[in-house]
């Protein structure tokens, strides 16, 4: 008795196309992206005219690096502070005159975990930790980074 074979279902023709393309490695994305050897030269390079870097900020006359375009712009505020054994501290750490805060960061030399720690507003850093020791007091130091 001959049996009838059934027509692939629309998935399967996706997924046995997707086989063949993954099958197939970078010799298809080559044909689909036949403009991927531009990418070897930049289309500015004419531009800088066989210059360093260094050549050009010279040119420009500005000092190279960000910390000198942001001189004055960044600063960090930290506050540090221990926690008793099983205690609990909520700290809230505030940019100085205008200064919006931008990140944070923490540290402790002991069990201590970060329950949350989210900017409460545009100049303020809030966080709540915790000394899951029983036993020892844990120190802790807490930052806020600051732009404006």
């Amino acid at each position: 008795m001959l049996k009838k074979i059934r027509r692939p279902s629309p998935a399967m023709v996706v997924a046995l196309m997707a086989l063949f393309v993954a099958l197939s490695g970078t010799a298809v994305a080559a044909g689909v992206v036949p403009l991927a050897k531009r990418a070897l030269t930049a289309d500015n390079a004419s531009k800088l005219q066989g210059k360093t870097a260094a050549a050009l900020v010279a040119q420009a006359g500005q000092t190279p690096g960000p910390a000198s375009s942001a001189a004055g712009l960044v600063s960090q505020k930290t506050v540090s502070d221990s926690i008793a054994p099983n205690g609990s501290k909520l700290i809230s750490l505030s940019c100085d005159g205008g200064k919006k805060v931008t990140g944070a960061g923490w540290s402790s030399d002991g069990a201590v975990f970060d329950v949350g720690n989210h900017p409460t507003g545009d100049t303020t850093w809030t966080f709540e930790f915790a000394n899951f020791s029983e036993t020892a007091t844990s120190a802790l130091s807490a930052y806020v980074v600051c732009i404006g």
